[in-house]
């Protein structure tokens, strides 16, 4: 059966929300009118003052691990992906019990039973000053000290929470207590009024599908032009080649220099924390802040390549005014197959202490005025349905993120973001925006629309921004709102000049800063060139407004929304035989997914393969006996199968592949295949199953598997994920994972053509040939 949102159960079970019985006492309501989620954890009703511990002795008669885990993952509000690891209450009134235990327990019985145990949490325990009197309190009496207590008196007390701690009074907030701690507690970063109360930043996103610098640096130029971006310049990069990192980074960087702001605010490739340090011995002093994505355990963190050990020699290096720029999102961890029993608001709070005790790393012997920026970004919907599906979630999922940030001491900010498989949309996204911005995240992502043109997905854009500064009066960054008042966006007194929403009146001021000596009408007719190409390749420029200076431009508006439409439309488009039958020598494989609306709402059922495809491979396998290809060709539909049967797409990047490998060492299966419902991850069983061999032997053998990326850019590009190991690494299940693999995204007829998606293919597999794994 489908698990159902939590405003639709609350809506099938008769009743206005959860509040409705905390105000009444009326819990007792549910003995006979109750309705039950599958794999949700039901409780009965706790005896009064009972707290965890003693409610588990008496249910279960001695201390029961898994049911303490679904009992704290049943005090969160309802998502999904707490759901689908059987760690989310089966009804409202069990949420309600939960709760009620949590807040009659105390902090030091509490700590004295770990939820999950490794270094991470070794390392969060470690950072945490100890408190006596604080370990007597009841997480009901934490809850009143935060809401009650003045700011001053909670920051006093902050460094003696666990991230786990501070976790689970979260949990037992409500979403208007959770706006009253965001409007209470202020972490800014130093010498700068980013993180303030009244503040709201904007790191200025400009994303390409092709890693085109003039794409990257007019968005730039567009966000400045509207009095948006004041905390980072941060692209993400489609190629992770060192050379393609450099040369965006030197690139934002000319940017910042060349205006004389570099020491206001960094730029930032987001690429791999490894290929970043390497970047900086290229070009030293250009790569400004660092960025890596965190997960909350060790394992989850080897998902991204990297460790506590590794993290700390980073930031260790990290010694000037910039120093890192880290990401996270509830759900990572049990996506990527690390939940490891417990619930995403653990795990998520679990970064937050990962990172407060890098930040107290940096901080040692250095003065508050000279500590090195660090900010987390919350990136609370990029993940799916699988995580939380609904608009009310990504809210909840916003301010307890926001909270559980700020009560550890970190200038948070979000990526208000959705999938374009979640059942949230444009407007929707507007609606999420009004109800968290009164909680005073530090900073929010900043694109010329809410369609990001290289990850697909629905985001904050600058029209955004000017209307949350209008309505809740939020201000930037003093220094950069005297920068935009310097090349005249704004006038002096802060109100929009005529050259507001003009970029290359932006571009114009570079110019002239870079003491170019042609003529403002020379200068504009480039830019008009500049623009135009930028927006062939597939890239949003915006320009002007529409009613009021927050609308965005009608036409631009109206492109937005018919791209939005395309990209449903691709969501639930399936490979037709017709374009079957154009693939040489393909075999059809299934995985676990029923059919496509499963597949999308469960992605999970999407990387496994099917008991009669898995029989089939081992088939494949016995037909090629001795005679193994080194590498196999495997296509999957992914969320967009329309960007493989466009034509120009994918048949242009298979030929050449085999054009290519045919003149290589590599030898190639003559086999393609063909997953319908697939994702990267059934690639890998593929794999498993084909090179299941163990022997003495260290030969390589690797997948390229071809799938179609998610809907929302107008060039409906796929991807290829190219995985090379040993035969002896395949043969260990669950072994191969995202982190020894690598993609080329972005390939289109439009975009990254097939020909030079071929081209990078073997430059990775050379590159991977040299590695030992």
């Amino acid at each position: 059966m489908e698990p159902i949102s939590r405003k639709k159960f609350i809506l099938q079970s008769g009743v206005l929300g959860s509040s409705f019985f905390l105000l009444n006492g009326c819990a007792h309501w549910f003995e006979n009118k109750v309705q039950f989620l599958p794999n949700g954890t039901n409780l009965e009703k706790p005896i009064s003052g009972e707290d965890v511990f003693e409610y588990i002795l008496r249910v279960k008669g001695q201390m029961d691990l898994v049911f303490y885990r679904q009992i704290i993952g049943s005090a969160n509000a309802f998502k999904e992906g707490d759901l689908t690891q059987g760690l989310a209450a089966g009804n409202e009134a069990s949420r309600l019990y939960a709760q009620q235990l949590l807040g009659n327990t105390s902090l030091q019985n509490f700590n004295q039973h770990p939820i999950f145990e490794d270094g991470i949490q070794n390392l969060i325990l470690s950072t945490c000053v100890s408190n006596k009197e604080l370990e007597t309190w009841t997480f009901d009496r934490l809850k009143k000290f935060v809401l009650s207590s003045s700011e001053d008196e909670v920051k006093a007390i902050m460094p003696s929470l666990s991230s786990d701690v501070i976790a689970c009074v979260v949990k037992i907030m409500n979403n208007d207590e959770l706006v009253l701690v965001g409007q209470k507690i202020f972490n800014p970063l130093s010498n700068s009024k980013i993180g303030s109360k009244g503040y709201m930043g904007a790191r200025v996103q400009p994303n390409s599908p092709t890693d085109n610098v003039e794409d990257v640096v007019w968005q730039v130029f567009d966000a400045w032009s509207y009095a948006v971006g004041d905390l980072v310049l941060g692209t993400n990069p489609v190629s992770s080649d060192p050379r393609s990192v450099a040369k965006l980074e030197l690139a934002l960087f000319d940017v910042l220099s060349t205006f004389g702001i570099e020491d206001l605010m960094p730029n930032c490739v987001l690429s791999h924390i490894d290929i970043q340090a390497q970047v900086e011995e290229m070009q030293k002093g250009t790569t400004g802040v660092w960025f890596q994505s965190l997960a909350g355990t060790v394992d989850g963190n080897k998902t991204f390549d990297v460790s506590i050990d590794k993290m700390f020699e980073h930031v260790a290096k990290r010694t000037g005014r910039f120093g890192l720029y880290a990401e996270t999102g509830q759900g990572a961890d049990f996506t990527n197959g690390h939940g490891g029993g417990v619930d995403m608001l653990i795990h998520e709070s679990r970064k937050y202490g990962f990172i407060r005790a890098l930040k107290y790393k940096m901080s040692e012997n250095k003065s508050t005025s000279d500590e090195p920026w660090v900010f987390v970004n919350d990136v609370a919907g990029f993940i799916g349905p699988e995580v939380f599906r609904t608009r009310e979630q990504l809210v909840r999922c916003c301010l307890e993120d926001t909270a559980m940030g700020k009560l550890h001491g970190l200038t948070i900010g979000l990526d208000i973001c959705s999938t374009l498989h979640m059942d949230i949309d444009l407007d929707d996204l507007d609606w999420c925006i009004d109800q968290i911005m009164p909680a005073n995240p530090a900073y929010l992502m900043a694109l010329p629309t809410k369609n990001d043109p290289m990850l697909s997905y629905l985001t904050t854009a600058f029209n955004s921004h000017i209307k949350i500064r209008e309505k809740f009066k939020y201000k930037v960054n003093d220094a950069m709102w005297d920068f935009f008042k310097k090349i005249e966006i704004l006038d002096a007194q802060g109100k929009p000049t005529a050259h507001f929403g003009d970029p290359i009146w932006v571009y114009y001021q570079f110019c002239l800063a870079k003491l170019d000596k042609r003529s403002k009408e020379e200068i504009y007719k480039e830019g008009l060139v500049c623009i135009k190409n930028i927006r062939a390749r597939g890239v949003t420029i915006a320009e002007g407004y529409g009613r009021n200076i927050w609308d965005l431009n009608p036409e631009l508006d109206q492109e937005v929304r018919l791209l939005y439409t395309d990209a449903k439309k691709s969501l639930w488009s399936e490979m037709t035989q017709t374009f079957i039958a154009t693939i040489p020598s393909a075999y059809q494989l299934h995985t676990q997914s029923k059919d496509r609306k499963d597949y999308v709402y469960h992605p999970e059922s999407g990387e496994k393969l099917s008991r009669e495809s898995q029989a089939y491979l081992k088939k494949l396998q016995s037909k090629w006996s001795e005679n193994i290809p080194d590498l196999i060709v495997i296509i999957s539909d992914g969320l967009n199968a329309r960007s493989l049967m466009d034509a120009g797409h994918l048949l242009p990047y298979l030929k050449g592949l085999q054009s290519a490998l045919n003149s290589s060492s590599w030898k190639l299966g003559e086999d393609n295949i063909l997953i319908s419902n697939g994702r990267v991850r059934a690639g890998y069983q593929c794999g498993e199953i084909l090179f299941d061999q163990s022997s003495s032997m260290a030969k390589k053998k690797g997948i390229i598997h071809i799938i179609g990326e998610r809907p929302g850019s107008s060039h409906r590009s796929y991807s290829v994920y190219i995985t090379l190991a040993n035969e002896n690494t395949w043969h260990q299940k669950g072994m191969i994972d995202h982190n020894i693999t690598r993609v080329i995204s972005g390939i289109s007829d439009t975009s990254l053509r097939p020909e030079q998606a071929v081209v990078e293919t073997l430059e990775i597999l050379n590159e991977l040939n040299k590695h030992s794994i």
